[in-house]
Protein backbone atom coordinates (compact mmCIF):
# COMPACT_ATOMS: atom_id res chain seq x y z
CA UNK A 1 0.00 0.00 0.00
CA UNK A 2 1.26 3.68 -0.72
CA UNK A 3 1.28 5.53 2.29
CA UNK A 4 2.17 9.03 2.17
CA UNK A 5 2.60 11.79 5.05
CA UNK A 6 0.92 15.46 5.34
CA UNK A 7 2.15 17.77 8.02
CA UNK A 8 0.20 20.73 7.08
CA UNK A 9 1.31 24.34 9.50
CA UNK A 10 -1.79 26.89 10.28
CA UNK A 11 -1.52 30.37 11.93
CA UNK A 12 -3.65 29.40 14.80
CA UNK A 13 -2.27 27.86 17.68
CA UNK A 14 -5.08 29.14 20.48
CA UNK A 15 -7.84 29.17 19.62
CA UNK A 16 -8.91 25.61 19.95
CA UNK A 17 -12.40 25.39 18.30
CA UNK A 18 -10.49 26.32 15.21
CA UNK A 19 -7.67 24.27 15.55
CA UNK A 20 -10.14 20.99 16.31
CA UNK A 21 -12.11 22.18 13.28
CA UNK A 22 -9.23 22.54 10.64
CA UNK A 23 -8.04 19.18 12.01
CA UNK A 24 -11.12 17.53 11.80
CA UNK A 25 -11.35 18.04 7.91
CA UNK A 26 -9.02 15.14 7.94
CA UNK A 27 -11.05 12.70 10.03
CA UNK A 28 -13.81 13.22 7.41
CA UNK A 29 -11.54 11.32 4.40
CA UNK A 30 -11.64 8.08 4.65
CA UNK A 31 -8.77 7.03 3.85
CA UNK A 32 -6.76 9.14 5.96
CA UNK A 33 -5.42 8.80 9.41
CA UNK A 34 -4.88 11.78 11.60
CA UNK A 35 -2.16 11.01 13.87
CA UNK A 36 -1.14 14.42 15.79
CA UNK A 37 -2.31 17.82 16.81
CA UNK A 38 0.60 19.98 18.09
CA UNK A 39 -0.45 23.77 18.47
CA UNK A 40 2.27 26.29 20.12
CA UNK A 41 0.58 29.10 22.13
CA UNK A 42 3.82 31.75 21.27
CA UNK A 43 4.52 30.93 17.77
CA UNK A 44 0.29 31.05 17.69
CA UNK A 45 1.14 28.23 14.79
CA UNK A 46 -0.39 24.24 14.94
CA UNK A 47 1.42 21.42 13.37
CA UNK A 48 -0.58 18.67 12.32
CA UNK A 49 0.41 15.40 11.05
CA UNK A 50 -1.95 12.46 9.20
CA UNK A 51 -1.44 9.85 7.01
CA UNK A 52 -2.99 8.27 4.11
CA UNK A 53 -2.95 6.94 0.63
CA UNK A 54 -2.12 9.49 -1.59
CA UNK A 55 -5.63 10.10 -3.12
CA UNK A 56 -6.86 10.60 0.13
CA UNK A 57 -4.67 12.32 1.92
CA UNK A 58 -4.46 14.96 -1.28
CA UNK A 59 -8.16 15.19 -0.37
CA UNK A 60 -7.61 15.89 3.37
CA UNK A 61 -4.88 18.72 2.64
CA UNK A 62 -7.19 20.74 0.22
CA UNK A 63 -10.43 20.06 2.76
CA UNK A 64 -7.68 21.28 5.37
CA UNK A 65 -6.47 24.38 3.39
CA UNK A 66 -10.19 25.23 2.37
CA UNK A 67 -11.71 24.91 6.06
CA UNK A 68 -8.62 27.12 7.46
CA UNK A 69 -8.78 29.59 4.60
CA UNK A 70 -12.69 29.85 6.03
CA UNK A 71 -11.79 30.36 9.59
CA UNK A 72 -8.46 32.07 10.34
CA UNK A 73 -7.50 35.60 9.07
CA UNK A 74 -4.28 36.43 8.87
CA UNK A 75 -5.20 40.29 9.14
CA UNK A 76 -5.39 39.78 12.51
CA UNK A 77 -2.73 37.43 13.16
CA UNK A 78 0.66 37.77 15.25
CA UNK A 79 2.62 34.99 16.25
CA UNK A 80 6.71 34.41 16.87
CA UNK A 81 7.08 31.90 13.99
CA UNK A 82 7.68 33.07 10.49
CA UNK A 83 4.41 32.69 8.50
CA UNK A 84 2.86 34.05 5.67
CA UNK A 85 -0.57 32.19 5.05
CA UNK A 86 -3.89 30.86 7.20
CA UNK A 87 -2.23 27.57 5.72
CA UNK A 88 1.38 28.63 5.91
CA UNK A 89 2.83 25.27 4.75
CA UNK A 90 1.89 22.13 3.32
CA UNK A 91 4.49 19.28 2.37
CA UNK A 92 3.92 15.99 1.39
CA UNK A 93 6.15 12.65 2.96
CA UNK A 94 7.30 9.60 1.12
CA UNK A 95 6.55 7.20 3.62
CA UNK A 96 6.31 3.69 1.53
CA UNK A 97 5.30 2.82 -1.60
CA UNK A 98 5.93 6.39 -2.66
CA UNK A 99 8.40 7.70 -4.77
CA UNK A 100 9.53 11.87 -4.01
CA UNK A 101 9.01 12.47 -7.45
CA UNK A 102 5.14 10.80 -6.71
CA UNK A 103 4.91 13.13 -3.62
CA UNK A 104 6.00 16.32 -5.53
CA UNK A 105 3.48 15.14 -8.15
CA UNK A 106 0.91 15.07 -5.59
CA UNK A 107 1.88 18.94 -4.24
CA UNK A 108 1.36 19.88 -7.54
CA UNK A 109 -1.88 18.65 -8.10
CA UNK A 110 -3.10 20.26 -4.98
CA UNK A 111 -1.02 23.78 -5.69
CA UNK A 112 -3.48 23.86 -8.77
CA UNK A 113 -6.74 23.44 -6.83
CA UNK A 114 -5.72 25.63 -4.33
CA UNK A 115 -5.15 28.32 -6.34
CA UNK A 116 -7.92 28.02 -8.45
CA UNK A 117 -10.48 26.70 -6.50
CA UNK A 118 -9.79 29.10 -3.48
CA UNK A 119 -8.00 32.00 -4.94
CA UNK A 120 -4.97 31.42 -2.64
CA UNK A 121 -1.29 32.20 -4.37
CA UNK A 122 0.54 28.84 -4.01
CA UNK A 123 4.55 29.00 -3.93
CA UNK A 124 6.59 25.23 -4.73
CA UNK A 125 8.92 24.24 -2.44
CA UNK A 126 11.61 21.76 -2.21
CA UNK A 127 11.01 18.58 -3.96
CA UNK A 128 8.14 20.02 -6.06
CA UNK A 129 9.63 23.57 -6.41
CA UNK A 130 10.16 24.59 -10.04
CA UNK A 131 12.99 26.41 -9.97
CA UNK A 132 16.37 26.40 -7.49
CA UNK A 133 15.83 29.80 -5.50
CA UNK A 134 11.97 28.15 -4.51
CA UNK A 135 13.44 25.24 -3.45
CA UNK A 136 14.27 26.93 0.24
CA UNK A 137 11.74 27.41 2.29
CA UNK A 138 12.97 30.48 3.84
CA UNK A 139 13.45 32.17 0.47
CA UNK A 140 10.00 32.09 -0.46
CA UNK A 141 8.08 32.98 2.73
CA UNK A 142 10.93 35.53 3.12
CA UNK A 143 8.88 39.14 4.09
CA UNK A 144 5.88 36.84 5.33
CA UNK A 145 2.53 38.24 5.02
CA UNK A 146 3.39 41.68 6.15
CA UNK A 147 5.37 42.01 2.81
CA UNK A 148 3.21 39.65 0.55
CA UNK A 149 1.58 42.20 -1.25
CA UNK A 150 4.01 43.63 -2.16
CA UNK A 151 6.09 40.83 -3.44
CA UNK A 152 3.41 39.75 -5.50
CA UNK A 153 3.63 42.71 -7.26
CA UNK A 154 7.23 41.42 -7.95
CA UNK A 155 6.80 39.43 -12.06
CA UNK A 156 10.15 37.61 -10.42
CA UNK A 157 8.08 36.23 -7.63
CA UNK A 158 4.75 35.52 -9.01
CA UNK A 159 2.75 32.06 -7.88
CA UNK A 160 3.68 29.36 -9.06
CA UNK A 161 -0.42 28.65 -8.90
CA UNK A 162 -3.14 30.73 -8.41
CA UNK A 163 -3.19 34.47 -9.26
CA UNK A 164 -0.59 37.14 -8.12
CA UNK A 165 -3.30 38.69 -6.11
CA UNK A 166 -3.41 39.53 -2.79
CA UNK A 167 -5.63 37.78 -0.48
CA UNK A 168 -5.96 39.58 2.40
CA UNK A 169 -7.84 37.05 4.32
CA UNK A 170 -5.40 33.67 3.54
CA UNK A 171 -2.25 34.94 2.68
CA UNK A 172 -0.21 32.14 0.65
CA UNK A 173 0.80 28.75 0.80
CA UNK A 174 3.88 26.71 0.37
CA UNK A 175 2.93 23.37 -0.89
CA UNK A 176 6.33 20.96 -0.97
CA UNK A 177 7.44 17.82 -1.02
CA UNK A 178 10.46 16.64 1.60
CA UNK A 179 11.55 14.00 3.25
CA UNK A 180 10.51 12.18 6.48
CA UNK A 181 12.55 13.96 9.09
CA UNK A 182 12.86 11.87 12.41
CA UNK A 183 14.15 13.76 15.51
CA UNK A 184 15.81 11.48 17.89
CA UNK A 185 18.02 11.92 21.37
CA UNK A 186 21.32 9.93 22.02
CA UNK A 187 21.18 9.16 26.08
CA UNK A 188 24.45 10.10 27.85
CA UNK A 189 25.88 8.93 31.49
CA UNK A 190 26.95 12.34 32.02
CA UNK A 191 25.14 15.66 33.07
CA UNK A 192 27.53 17.88 31.56
CA UNK A 193 26.54 19.79 28.45
CA UNK A 194 29.54 20.47 26.98
CA UNK A 195 30.65 16.75 26.04
CA UNK A 196 27.48 16.58 24.62
CA UNK A 197 28.08 19.40 22.38
CA UNK A 198 31.23 18.11 21.45
CA UNK A 199 30.27 15.47 19.94
CA UNK A 200 27.22 17.24 18.16
CA UNK A 201 29.42 18.85 16.56
CA UNK A 202 31.42 16.31 14.90
CA UNK A 203 28.67 14.09 13.95
CA UNK A 204 26.08 17.18 12.67
CA UNK A 205 27.08 18.40 8.46
CA UNK A 206 27.45 22.04 9.80
CA UNK A 207 30.80 20.64 11.72
CA UNK A 208 32.32 22.91 14.23
CA UNK A 209 34.55 26.22 13.95
CA UNK A 210 38.15 25.29 12.65
CA UNK A 211 40.58 25.99 15.02
CA UNK A 212 44.61 26.47 13.72
CA UNK A 213 47.53 25.39 15.42
CA UNK A 214 47.07 28.40 17.81
CA UNK A 215 44.10 27.38 19.25
CA UNK A 216 42.05 30.26 17.21
CA UNK A 217 39.82 30.45 14.88
CA UNK A 218 40.67 29.92 11.47
CA UNK A 219 38.82 32.87 9.03
CA UNK A 220 38.43 33.62 5.66
CA UNK A 221 39.29 36.86 4.12
CA UNK A 222 36.20 38.72 5.37
CA UNK A 223 36.96 37.32 8.78
CA UNK A 224 34.20 35.00 8.87
CA UNK A 225 35.16 31.61 10.57
CA UNK A 226 35.53 28.90 8.32
CA UNK A 227 34.08 25.61 9.40
CA UNK A 228 35.36 21.92 10.23
CA UNK A 229 32.55 20.10 8.37
CA UNK A 230 30.78 17.08 10.26
CA UNK A 231 31.00 13.66 9.33
CA UNK A 232 27.30 12.86 8.58
CA UNK A 233 24.92 14.82 5.41
CA UNK A 234 21.25 15.78 6.53
CA UNK A 235 22.46 15.60 10.46
CA UNK A 236 21.78 18.59 12.33
CA UNK A 237 22.71 18.12 16.22
CA UNK A 238 22.92 20.18 19.21
CA UNK A 239 24.29 19.12 22.71
CA UNK A 240 21.81 19.66 25.92
CA UNK A 241 21.05 18.53 29.52
CA UNK A 242 17.76 17.08 30.30
CA UNK A 243 16.74 17.76 34.45
CA UNK A 244 13.89 15.68 34.29
CA UNK A 245 16.26 12.68 32.96
CA UNK A 246 19.31 13.91 35.04
CA UNK A 247 21.35 13.42 32.33
CA UNK A 248 23.09 15.03 28.93
CA UNK A 249 21.67 14.31 25.30
CA UNK A 250 22.63 14.64 21.97
CA UNK A 251 19.37 15.87 20.19
CA UNK A 252 19.49 14.88 16.40
CA UNK A 253 17.56 15.61 13.30
CA UNK A 254 17.91 13.21 10.08
CA UNK A 255 16.46 15.33 7.40
CA UNK A 256 17.51 12.04 4.99
CA UNK A 257 17.36 9.27 7.34
CA UNK A 258 18.17 7.15 4.04
CA UNK A 259 21.82 8.74 3.37
CA UNK A 260 22.66 9.22 6.83
CA UNK A 261 20.90 5.90 8.60
CA UNK A 262 20.26 6.14 12.88
CA UNK A 263 22.44 3.08 13.41
CA UNK A 264 25.18 5.13 11.77
CA UNK A 265 24.96 8.11 13.81
CA UNK A 266 24.01 6.07 17.05
CA UNK A 267 27.51 3.69 16.75
CA UNK A 268 29.79 6.66 16.23
CA UNK A 269 28.39 8.92 19.13
CA UNK A 270 29.18 5.28 21.25
CA UNK A 271 32.65 5.25 19.49
CA UNK A 272 33.27 9.43 20.21
CA UNK A 273 31.24 9.26 24.12
CA UNK A 274 33.55 6.46 25.33
CA UNK A 275 36.66 8.15 23.83
CA UNK A 276 35.65 10.71 26.45
CA UNK A 277 35.27 8.47 29.19
CA UNK A 278 31.61 7.99 28.58
CA UNK A 279 29.07 5.77 27.87
CA UNK A 280 25.72 5.86 25.71
CA UNK A 281 23.05 4.88 27.69
CA UNK A 282 20.12 4.40 25.02
CA UNK A 283 18.15 6.85 22.52
CA UNK A 284 14.76 7.89 22.08
CA UNK A 285 12.52 8.59 19.31
CA UNK A 286 10.95 11.65 19.28
CA UNK A 287 7.54 11.36 17.54
CA UNK A 288 7.11 8.53 14.88
CA UNK A 289 9.20 6.85 12.62
CA UNK A 290 9.03 4.98 8.83
CA UNK A 291 9.31 1.63 9.61
CA UNK A 292 11.92 1.05 7.20
CA UNK A 293 14.36 3.12 9.47
CA UNK A 294 14.04 0.44 12.26
CA UNK A 295 13.96 -2.10 10.04
CA UNK A 296 17.08 -0.95 8.37
CA UNK A 297 18.96 -0.38 11.98
CA UNK A 298 17.74 -4.21 12.81
CA UNK A 299 19.26 -5.74 9.69
CA UNK A 300 22.51 -4.09 10.69
CA UNK A 301 22.88 -5.52 13.94
CA UNK A 302 21.68 -8.68 13.29
CA UNK A 303 24.41 -9.04 10.13
CA UNK A 304 27.32 -7.12 13.04
CA UNK A 305 26.36 -10.45 15.35
CA UNK A 306 26.39 -13.03 12.31
CA UNK A 307 22.98 -13.84 12.47
CA UNK A 308 21.00 -14.60 9.54
CA UNK A 309 18.65 -11.27 8.37
CA UNK A 310 15.93 -13.30 7.27
CA UNK A 311 13.88 -13.41 10.69
CA UNK A 312 10.22 -11.73 10.94
CA UNK A 313 9.19 -8.37 10.64
CA UNK A 314 9.03 -8.32 14.64
CA UNK A 315 12.44 -9.89 15.84
CA UNK A 316 14.62 -7.41 13.05
CA UNK A 317 12.69 -4.64 14.87
CA UNK A 318 13.10 -5.51 18.51
CA UNK A 319 16.51 -6.15 17.73
CA UNK A 320 16.77 -2.51 16.92
CA UNK A 321 14.94 -1.63 19.89
CA UNK A 322 17.11 -3.25 22.14
CA UNK A 323 20.71 -2.40 19.85
CA UNK A 324 19.21 1.27 20.34
CA UNK A 325 18.26 1.07 23.59
CA UNK A 326 15.19 2.78 22.84
CA UNK A 327 13.03 1.43 25.44
CA UNK A 328 16.16 3.27 27.88
CA UNK A 329 13.75 6.25 29.21
CA UNK A 330 10.43 5.23 28.62
CA UNK A 331 9.06 1.39 26.82
CA UNK A 332 9.23 1.94 23.09
CA UNK A 333 6.13 0.68 21.33
CA UNK A 334 6.29 -0.22 17.63
CA UNK A 335 2.38 0.38 17.43
CA UNK A 336 2.49 3.38 18.65
CA UNK A 337 5.85 4.81 17.51
CA UNK A 338 6.37 3.52 13.86
CA UNK A 339 4.16 5.10 11.55
CA UNK A 340 2.84 2.14 9.44
CA UNK A 341 1.30 0.44 12.42
CA UNK A 342 -0.46 3.58 13.80
CA UNK A 343 -2.42 3.41 10.45
CA UNK A 344 -3.62 -0.25 11.03
CA UNK A 345 -2.78 -4.01 11.34
CA UNK A 346 -0.49 -4.90 8.81
CA UNK A 347 -2.41 -7.90 7.72
CA UNK A 348 -6.24 -8.45 7.38
CA UNK A 349 -8.43 -10.14 10.09
CA UNK A 350 -8.35 -13.58 8.79
CA UNK A 351 -4.79 -13.60 9.00
CA UNK A 352 -4.38 -12.29 12.42
CA UNK A 353 -6.36 -15.23 13.98
CA UNK A 354 -5.44 -17.30 16.14
CA UNK A 355 -4.99 -21.06 14.07
CA UNK A 356 -7.72 -22.25 15.89
CA UNK A 357 -10.18 -19.57 15.37
CA UNK A 358 -9.49 -19.31 11.65
CA UNK A 359 -10.13 -23.14 11.29
CA UNK A 360 -13.10 -22.90 13.13
CA UNK A 361 -14.19 -19.88 10.74
CA UNK A 362 -13.38 -21.76 7.69
CA UNK A 363 -15.52 -24.79 8.71
CA UNK A 364 -18.61 -22.77 9.16
CA UNK A 365 -21.53 -22.10 6.50
CA UNK A 366 -20.22 -18.56 5.58
CA UNK A 367 -18.49 -19.46 1.77
CA UNK A 368 -15.80 -17.08 2.46
CA UNK A 369 -12.74 -17.60 3.67
CA UNK A 370 -12.61 -20.80 1.48
CA UNK A 371 -10.35 -22.46 -0.61
CA UNK A 372 -8.83 -19.65 -1.84
CA UNK A 373 -7.87 -18.29 1.82
CA UNK A 374 -6.62 -22.23 2.62
CA UNK A 375 -4.58 -22.13 -0.52
CA UNK A 376 -2.66 -18.94 0.21
CA UNK A 377 -2.24 -20.22 3.91
CA UNK A 378 -0.32 -23.26 2.91
CA UNK A 379 2.12 -20.61 0.68
CA UNK A 380 2.68 -18.75 3.78
CA UNK A 381 3.87 -22.32 5.58
CA UNK A 382 6.05 -23.14 2.94
CA UNK A 383 7.89 -19.76 3.00
CA UNK A 384 7.70 -20.14 6.75
CA UNK A 385 9.73 -23.72 6.28
CA UNK A 386 11.64 -22.32 3.97
CA UNK A 387 13.09 -19.67 6.31
CA UNK A 388 13.34 -21.75 9.11
CA UNK A 389 15.68 -24.26 7.21
CA UNK A 390 17.69 -21.31 6.56
CA UNK A 391 18.13 -19.77 9.30
CA UNK A 392 19.09 -22.95 10.69
CA UNK A 393 21.84 -22.87 8.46
CA UNK A 394 23.34 -19.42 9.26
CA UNK A 395 25.84 -19.86 12.05
CA UNK A 396 25.95 -23.50 11.75
CA UNK A 397 29.82 -25.26 12.22
CA UNK A 398 30.32 -27.00 8.45
CA UNK A 399 27.91 -24.47 6.60
CA UNK A 400 29.90 -21.51 6.75
CA UNK A 401 30.05 -21.18 2.65
CA UNK A 402 26.28 -21.36 2.70
CA UNK A 403 25.60 -18.46 5.46
CA UNK A 404 25.43 -15.65 3.26
CA UNK A 405 23.07 -17.37 1.07
CA UNK A 406 21.28 -18.62 3.17
CA UNK A 407 20.72 -15.68 4.94
CA UNK A 408 19.24 -14.17 2.32
CA UNK A 409 17.05 -17.30 1.06
CA UNK A 410 15.43 -16.48 4.64
CA UNK A 411 14.97 -12.64 3.75
CA UNK A 412 12.86 -13.51 0.48
CA UNK A 413 11.21 -16.55 2.22
CA UNK A 414 9.91 -13.62 4.79
CA UNK A 415 8.81 -11.33 1.97
CA UNK A 416 6.84 -14.01 0.70
CA UNK A 417 5.65 -15.49 3.43
CA UNK A 418 4.41 -12.29 4.18
CA UNK A 419 2.54 -11.92 0.62
CA UNK A 420 0.86 -15.01 1.19
CA UNK A 421 -0.39 -14.08 4.32
CA UNK A 422 -1.62 -10.72 2.91
CA UNK A 423 -3.54 -13.07 0.36
CA UNK A 424 -5.68 -15.21 2.79
CA UNK A 425 -7.88 -11.93 3.34
CA UNK A 426 -7.68 -10.34 -0.20
CA UNK A 427 -9.57 -13.59 -1.34
CA UNK A 428 -12.19 -13.07 0.97
CA UNK A 429 -12.00 -9.41 0.08
CA UNK A 430 -12.27 -10.37 -3.63
CA UNK A 431 -15.19 -12.95 -3.07
CA UNK A 432 -17.19 -10.11 -1.02
CA UNK A 433 -16.32 -7.63 -4.14
CA UNK A 434 -18.27 -10.28 -6.36
CA UNK A 435 -21.09 -10.83 -3.83
CA UNK A 436 -22.00 -6.89 -3.21
CA UNK A 437 -21.65 -6.74 -7.35
CA UNK A 438 -24.10 -9.42 -7.67
CA UNK A 439 -26.65 -7.56 -5.83
CA UNK A 440 -26.89 -4.10 -7.47
CA UNK A 441 -30.18 -3.22 -8.78
CA UNK A 442 -31.19 -4.11 -11.96
CA UNK A 443 -34.35 -2.84 -12.10
CA UNK A 444 -33.50 -0.75 -15.68
CA UNK A 445 -32.00 -1.74 -18.77
CA UNK A 446 -29.14 1.24 -17.80
CA UNK A 447 -28.95 -0.56 -14.14
CA UNK A 448 -28.82 -4.31 -15.87
CA UNK A 449 -25.92 -3.25 -18.17
CA UNK A 450 -24.07 -1.67 -14.67
CA UNK A 451 -24.56 -4.59 -12.96
CA UNK A 452 -23.24 -7.27 -15.75
CA UNK A 453 -20.07 -4.53 -15.86
CA UNK A 454 -19.26 -4.35 -12.28
CA UNK A 455 -19.97 -8.26 -11.55
CA UNK A 456 -17.63 -9.43 -15.14
CA UNK A 457 -15.13 -7.04 -13.15
CA UNK A 458 -15.04 -7.97 -9.89
CA UNK A 459 -14.88 -11.37 -11.15
CA UNK A 460 -12.14 -10.96 -13.37
CA UNK A 461 -10.42 -9.53 -9.74
CA UNK A 462 -11.47 -12.60 -8.28
CA UNK A 463 -9.42 -15.00 -10.49
CA UNK A 464 -6.03 -12.53 -10.41
CA UNK A 465 -5.68 -13.28 -6.23
CA UNK A 466 -5.45 -16.93 -6.56
CA UNK A 467 -3.20 -16.43 -9.55
CA UNK A 468 -1.15 -13.67 -8.13
CA UNK A 469 -0.99 -17.32 -4.94
CA UNK A 470 0.06 -19.25 -8.49
CA UNK A 471 2.86 -17.53 -9.39
CA UNK A 472 4.01 -17.00 -6.09
CA UNK A 473 4.12 -20.87 -5.21
CA UNK A 474 6.74 -20.92 -8.38
CA UNK A 475 9.19 -18.60 -6.37
CA UNK A 476 8.75 -20.45 -2.85
CA UNK A 477 9.16 -23.93 -4.53
CA UNK A 478 12.08 -22.76 -5.77
CA UNK A 479 13.74 -21.47 -2.46
CA UNK A 480 12.22 -24.94 -0.98
CA UNK A 481 14.82 -26.48 -3.34
CA UNK A 482 17.34 -24.48 -2.43
CA UNK A 483 17.00 -24.92 1.43
CA UNK A 484 16.54 -28.76 0.80
CA UNK A 485 20.32 -28.61 -1.35
CA UNK A 486 22.46 -26.35 0.39
CA UNK A 487 20.63 -26.06 4.00
CA UNK A 488 21.22 -27.61 7.54
CA UNK A 489 20.73 -31.67 6.74
CA UNK A 490 19.08 -31.96 9.83
CA UNK A 491 16.33 -29.90 8.48
CA UNK A 492 16.29 -31.02 4.94
CA UNK A 493 12.86 -33.08 6.15
CA UNK A 494 11.20 -29.32 6.64
CA UNK A 495 12.23 -28.40 3.30
CA UNK A 496 10.63 -30.74 1.73
CA UNK A 497 7.48 -30.46 3.95
CA UNK A 498 7.69 -26.90 2.34
CA UNK A 499 7.58 -28.56 -0.70
CA UNK A 500 4.63 -30.30 -0.55
CA UNK A 501 3.07 -27.46 1.19
CA UNK A 502 4.23 -24.92 -2.25
CA UNK A 503 2.59 -27.58 -4.14
CA UNK A 504 -0.74 -28.17 -2.02
CA UNK A 505 -0.93 -23.86 -2.92
CA UNK A 506 -0.40 -23.87 -5.77
CA UNK A 507 -3.27 -27.05 -6.88
CA UNK A 508 -5.59 -25.36 -4.61
CA UNK A 509 -4.78 -21.58 -6.30
CA UNK A 510 -5.48 -23.74 -9.48
CA UNK A 511 -9.05 -24.70 -8.85
CA UNK A 512 -9.83 -21.43 -7.42
CA UNK A 513 -8.57 -19.85 -10.45
CA UNK A 514 -10.56 -22.38 -12.36
CA UNK A 515 -14.04 -21.63 -10.66
CA UNK A 516 -13.79 -18.14 -10.86
CA UNK A 517 -13.09 -18.42 -14.85
CA UNK A 518 -16.62 -19.74 -15.20
CA UNK A 519 -18.36 -17.75 -14.47
CA UNK A 520 -16.13 -14.69 -17.03
CA UNK A 521 -17.88 -14.23 -20.64
CA UNK A 522 -14.57 -12.79 -21.53
CA UNK A 523 -13.13 -15.58 -23.77
CA UNK A 524 -9.73 -14.04 -24.16
CA UNK A 525 -9.65 -13.62 -20.82
CA UNK A 526 -10.50 -17.06 -19.94
CA UNK A 527 -8.09 -18.45 -22.31
CA UNK A 528 -5.33 -16.75 -21.58
CA UNK A 529 -5.91 -17.28 -17.60
CA UNK A 530 -6.32 -20.79 -17.88
CA UNK A 531 -3.20 -21.53 -20.07
CA UNK A 532 -1.51 -19.48 -17.42
CA UNK A 533 -2.53 -21.49 -14.55
CA UNK A 534 -1.87 -25.32 -16.13
CA UNK A 535 1.18 -23.15 -16.96
CA UNK A 536 2.10 -22.45 -13.35
CA UNK A 537 0.62 -25.65 -11.66
CA UNK A 538 2.95 -27.47 -13.68
CA UNK A 539 6.06 -25.99 -13.30
CA UNK A 540 5.34 -26.05 -9.41
CA UNK A 541 4.79 -30.14 -9.90
CA UNK A 542 7.60 -30.40 -10.93
CA UNK A 543 10.11 -28.50 -9.23
CA UNK A 544 8.07 -29.64 -6.00
CA UNK A 545 8.68 -33.33 -6.86
CA UNK A 546 12.19 -32.59 -7.50
CA UNK A 547 12.58 -31.15 -4.19
CA UNK A 548 10.54 -34.51 -2.30
CA UNK A 549 12.88 -36.31 -4.55
CA UNK A 550 16.43 -35.31 -3.60
CA UNK A 551 15.34 -35.20 0.27
CA UNK A 552 13.76 -38.71 -0.04
CA UNK A 553 17.18 -39.98 -1.55
CA UNK A 554 18.94 -38.00 0.71
CA UNK A 555 17.44 -39.48 3.97
CA UNK A 556 17.84 -43.16 2.26
CA UNK A 557 21.24 -43.39 2.20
Amino acid sequence: MALVECVPNISEGRDRGVIDAVAGEVERIEGCTLLDVDPGAATNRTVITFVGEPEAALEGAFRLISKASELIDMRTHTGEHPRMGATDVCPFVPVSGITMEECAALARRLAERVGSELGIPVYLYEHAAATEERKNLAAVRAGEYEGLEEKLKDPHWAPDCGEATFNARSGATAIGARKFLIAYNINLNTKEKKLATDIALNIREAGRNKRGPDGKFVRDVNGVPIKKPGLFKHVKAVGWYIEEYKRAQISINFTDWEVSPIHAVFDEVCAQAADRGMRVTGSELVGLVPKAAILRAGIHYLEKQGRSVGLPESEIIETAVQSLGLSDLAPFDPAEKIIEYRVGDRFGVLAAMKVRDFVDEVSTESPAPGGGSVAALCGALCGALCAMVANLTVGKKGYEKAWGDMSALAAQAQQLKDFFLEAIDRDTEAFTAVIEAWRLPKKTDAEKEASEKAVLAAMKAASLVPMETLEKCVDVCALAQRSAAAGNRASVSDAAVGACCAEAAAESAWFNVLINLNEISDKDFVAKSRRDADELLEKVRRDSKRVRDSVRDALAK
